[in-house]
């Protein structure tokens, strides 16, 4: 997937100090453009098999990594995607342990109008960067969007046969060490090592198919417990709120989290009218600290689409949607947000396709921030993308 990419974002920031009622604005702009790679789909390679054991049983293997054709960089550093083995039954479903992509991910790709595609104006599969309570940030290839987690590792997931239109799955994230803790002091300085590092998580998913309907939906959450993590620490400012750090980072695919928890929810759906197939998706997603579960971030998203062939060899579609993102700190900081996205593909041939994709991104003016340092800011961003996909 290589192409001509254009982007333009701008900001606004108000920092609004609480020793005195002094405010200061400023706003930031910034555009750009490049022949890139993986707009409507990230570039990758992979290889797949299967072996048949008899008696309806298989053995299964997926690798694959992501590519970046247009910077002479043949196969990224750090980016495997999947990686699994796993055996098939017929008639009753697969197992798979290894690197995969998660029970919420795989839902999304099935519901999704722009089919997952790396541009702005998604508010489920979000792209472009800010903050964790914000609606826009890309690390898709680090295994996590804000919404949701993409892809896990030490990972064994079950997924059942369709049984009258019916399958249900299940998957477990297991990552696990508990060494000796020993305490080291140099001067003024105590060094901790060791002691518990679990990285755990669970997930369902089930979908149902009645002929032109389809409905998914899929639950996960992640934990991660250390025992040199960080603490929780409160103060007071000088105008007397009240200040608790750290805030909860969400949980990464790589290195899991520290001391948090992480719940995940979506649901969506599509139905197909013939000359047009609609969608509706759901994502929420909430993460805090082990210590107090009300130092927390959230995040929520609602998104409707439609695609269409508008001729054999034309495709087209369109999304819009909206959400909320808040975190814990005085007055529960809040930020809405909006995104839309229009685009289309010519299709060459079954495999080969030219595109042309545009989305925007705008979150309104919120208070982000807990305490003395809240700062109002809004965001706005766009971008478009001409180009060529080829599959094999």
């Amino acid at each position: 997937d290589v192409g001509y990419i254009g982007e333009n974002t701008r900001a606004s920031t108000s920092a609004n100090r609480t020793t005195a009622p002094t405010t200061a604005n400023g706003s930031l702009k910034s555009t750009g453009n490049q022949f890139g790679q993986s707009a409507e789909q990230s570039s990758r390679l992979g290889f797949k098999g299967t072996e048949d054991l008899g008696g309806g049983t298989s053995a299964l293997f997926t690798v694959e990594v992501d590519l970046a054709p247009s910077t002479g960089t043949t196969v990224m550093p750090g980016s495997t995607r999947q990686a699994f083995v796993g055996l098939q039954k017929k008639g009753l479903g697969i197992g798979a342990v290894g690197t995969q992509y998660t029970g919420i991910h795989n839902a999304v790709a099935a519901t999704d109008p722009g089919q997952t595609n790396n541009m702005m104006g998604n508010v489920i599969y979000p792209r472009a960067s800010g903050s964790a309570a914000a609606p826009t940030a890309d690390s898709a290839t680090s295994g996590t969007t804000v919404s949701y987690t993409v892809r896990t590792a030490n990972t064994l997931t079950l997924q059942s046969d369709k049984f009258a239109g019916f399958s249900a799955g299940a998957m477990l994230v297991a990552n696990n060490r508990n060494d000796t803790q020993t305490t080291t002091t140099v001067g003024n300085t105590t060094t901790t090592t060791g002691g518990l590092t679990n990285q755990n998580g669970w997930g369902l998913n089930a979908n149902y198919t009645l002929q032109k309907f389809y409905v998914t939906a899929a639950y996960q959450a992640f934990t991660s417990k250390n025992d040199n993590g960080p603490t929780v620490v409160t103060t007071t400012a000088a105008n007397g709120a009240t200040v608790t750090s750290p805030t909860p980072a969400i949980w990464s695919s790589a290195t899991g989290g520290s001391n948090i928890r992480d719940n995940q929810f979506y649901a969506g759906a599509t139905y197909d009218f013939g000359i047009l197939k609609a969608y509706a998706q759901y994502v929420a997603r909430k993460a805090s600290v082990q210590q107090n579960s009300g130092n927390y971030i959230k995040r929520n998203a609602e998104q409707i689409g439609v695609r269409s062939y508008i001729t054999p060899t034309i495709e087209g579609w369109a999304s819009i949607g909206m959400g909320k993102g808040n975190e814990f700190g005085v007055g529960a900081p809040t930020v809405n947000f909006n995104g839309w996205q229009l685009g289309s593909n010519y299709y060459l041939s079954k495999r080969t396709n030219l595109y042309a994709i545009y989305g925007q991104t705008q979150t309104s003016n919120g208070t982000v921030g807990n305490g003395a340092a809240a700062v109002t800011t809004s965001y706005g961003g766009s971008n478009y993308a001409v180009g060529v996909r080829h599959t094999f």
